[in-house]
């Protein structure tokens, strides 16, 4: 067979190992990490799951180099600590024996030690170590590190470098990118020191030369070593990407290769990990420039996850190899996909940062578009079911598409109705966003899928409880969505009004300076996007916060692109609408005009409750999903989706 994407199948030497392709895995954080540092069988499973979809790298994430000065990163290698080896070492088994390299992040947090913990007593008593004192952003101290302690960390790293490799990790990626300890030391951000670690450059590589000579001394001359470097940090006091290419060739004779990122996590989050809201591939540039500049292969990364893209930068030289995160939650069978040249059947990752908020919020993994992230060990294969039956999907979005997908992979006769003349459900109005184009790209892969699975689609068909008697189906899945809300503000029905819902048939109508009702989310990313195109946008919302249904790591991003995008009229509740604009009134009961030709409502949306009623025990089993059953989230609808047809 001929590979579409040569490049992306090529294979990849680095010291003793050889990679089957240039797909890597890059480090994300295990879920289930005991008391004691160890590596539970949740995260085992989840690293496992990409090996099988057949990355060249699983990159099992942050170990902690030295526990006594970096408490926040809970997993570590220890020796002393009963199974922590043996944890390392099942771990590493799972990735190989699906023929994948396992290789493991040694980091260090530094000064970031404990930033994200909610306890603010134990945060603010614990010692937090850096290249300089000083005080964190949060109020915390930060005491300076003794050259002692330097040395002592350093041979900390070469340790658990041979624990790695006595565990059977084939290949280490140093960490010294996106604020951490090592990239505090390169950075003139964080490192402020008057000896040998601080100053002139050469001085600020020297902590990270030695971590790399105590990690080579430890594994050996051919054990694969990869460092993680930020390429520039994108803010006025750290180092820019010329500083990085001069960093690159300091540490170039030490290592395998260089892992370019970008950005410090604790000021930059949307450069480390690109939103929907920049282009796929906008880090690529600094792995580009440093690859000019080093013989040592050079690996990029940052929101890739299209196939022809990827081709092109390593094809153009840009890169030697890509890495890729989210979009291996997204689709972790991507480089299996790829490799067998069926691209067209990739389910490309939103960027909507489900995975990294579900994180912060309960320190699990979701997947707006894999129902399996997180839940790896309840079966990553669909069982067939013991009897066949014959089920019927009542709604084409993306719950409804999933559902009937996994029910024609167990095996049953699906048929999925949908009332209108496409399908997609909420998805199609995604359409009209450019940022969001792979969330209405999502709902033809999911049709493909169903298609491909056998399941009979039937569009323009309304489905009513004797449509269902006649059908006589074994199980019902009702995904029938929701409708948007319209409440009785005068001259809502007008034609210069357009829901939020329709904007994308009806989006060459919208005028030059445009009223959007509504600051949740659906409302703020479509004055977002018109924002984008040069229009006046103003933006009423009753309430002082705006996407308060917008996750965590989403919001804040957001909230960037309204502020440069958009008019905001806060606390501002709509009295009225015509054909010149909004009449509002603010908390004081004050008339505030704001002037819009167009008005877009998107002011909430309400269950379809009238057919849910209907279809209630119209067979033997019947499951309500997604919005149908609660307003709430596309991951909701896919998870609740699959799971229903799991449960047939």
């Amino acid at each position: 067979m001929t590979p579409q994407y040569p490049h992306l199948c090529a294979p990849l030497t680095l010291g003793n190992a050889t990679f089957r392709n240039r797909m890597f895995s890059a480090p994300m954080g295990g879920t289930d990490i005991t008391n004691d540092g160890c590596i539970g069988p949740k995260s085992i499973a989840f690293y496992e799951l990409r090996a099988k979809g057949g990355a060249g790298v699983v990159t099992v994430s942050e170990c902690m180099a030295h526990p006594e000065t970096d408490g926040s990163h809970a997993y570590h290698l220890d020796e002393r600590v009963l199974n922590s080896l043996a944890c390392a070492a099942y771990t590493a088994d799972a990735i190989r024996r699906h023929g994948a390299i396992p290789s493991l992040e040694l980091s260090h947090s530094g000064m970031f030690d404990g930033t994200y913990m909610t306890d603010e007593k134990r945060k603010h008593s614990m010692n937090q170590w850096g290249p300089s004192a000083g005080v964190r952003p949060d109020g915390v101290q930060i005491q300076e590190l003794s050259t002692a302690q330097i040395a002592e960390i350093a041979a900390a790293y070469g340790h658990v470098a041979g624990l790695a490799k006595r565990a059977g990790f084939e290949m280490l990626m140093i960490h010294g990118g996106h604020g951490w300890l090592i990239n505090q030391f390169l950075s003139p951000m964080f490192n402020h020191r008057q000896d040998a670690y601080g100053g002139s450059l050469e001085n600020r590589c020297r902590f990270a030369i030695e971590v790399l000579q105590a990690v080579r001394k430890a594994v050996g001359p051919k054990f694969p070593i990869e460092f993680r470097m930020s390429g520039a940090e994108f803010v006025k006091e750290g180092y820019d990407l010329a500083e990085g290419v001069r960093i690159a060739q300091q540490l170039e004779p030490y290592v395998d290769m260089l892992h370019v990122s970008a950005g410090t996590y604790q000021k930059t989050f949307g450069v480390t990990h690109p939103s929907m809201f920049t282009e796929h591939g906008c880090n690529v540039h600094l792995a580009a420039e440093i690859k000019k500049h080093v013989k040592v292969p050079v690996a990029t990364i940052g929101a890739l996850n299209a196939p022809q893209q990827m081709e092109e930068i390593l094809a153009n030289g840009q890169a030697d190899v890509i890495y890729m995160a989210r979009a291996l939650l997204a689709d972790p069978e991507l480089p299996n996909k790829v490799m067998a040249n069926r691209a067209e059947d990739i389910v490309h990752c939103l960027r909507c940062f489900t995975c990294m908020a579900e994180r912060a919020a309960t320190s699990t993994r979701r997947c707006t578009v894999n129902p399996l992230i997180g839940r790896e060990m309840e079966g990553s294969e669909i069982q067939p079911a013991p009897v066949r039956k014959k089920v019927l999907v009542v709604g084409g979005g993306p719950g409804g598409l999933y559902a009937a997908y996994t029910a024609a992979r167990r095996g049953h006769a699906v048929t999925l109705c949908e009332k209108e003349s496409e399908l997609g459900g909420v998805l199609k109005s995604e359409q009209a966003i450019p940022f969001k184009q792979e969330m209405y790209q999502l709902a033809g892969t999911y049709a493909k899928f169903c298609r491909d699975a056998g399941v009979n689609i039937c569009l323009n068909t309304t489905v009513t409880r004797s449509y269902v008697d006649a059908m006589a189906p074994d199980a019902v899945i009702v995904a029938v969505g929701a409708r948007p809300i319209k409440p009785p503000i005068p001259g809502l029905d007008s034609e210069n009004v357009v829901i939020v819902n329709d904007y994308y048939k009806e989006k060459d109508e919208i005028g030059d300076e445009v009223v959007v009702l509504g600051g949740g989310l659906a409302g703020c990313e479509c004055a977002i996007c018109l924002g984008m195109q040069g229009k006046r946008v103003h933006l009423v919302e009753m309430q002082e916060n705006l996407a308060p249904d917008a996750n965590v790591r989403h919001r804040p991003l957001l909230l960037q692109q309204i502020d440069r995008y958009v008019d905001v009229h806060a606390g501002c509740r709509v009295v009225r609408v015509d054909r010149t604009g909004a009449f509002c009134a603010d908390s004081a009961g004050n008339e505030i005009f704001v002037p819009g030709k167009s008005i877009i409502a998107a002011l909430g949306q309400r269950c379809c409750t009238d057919t849910v009623v209907e279809l209630q025990n119209c067979a033997p089993f019947v499951r309500v999903i997604g919005d149908a059953a609660k307003v709430s989230t596309i991951t909701n609808a896919v998870y609740w989706g699959y799971h229903a047809a799991l449960d047939i």
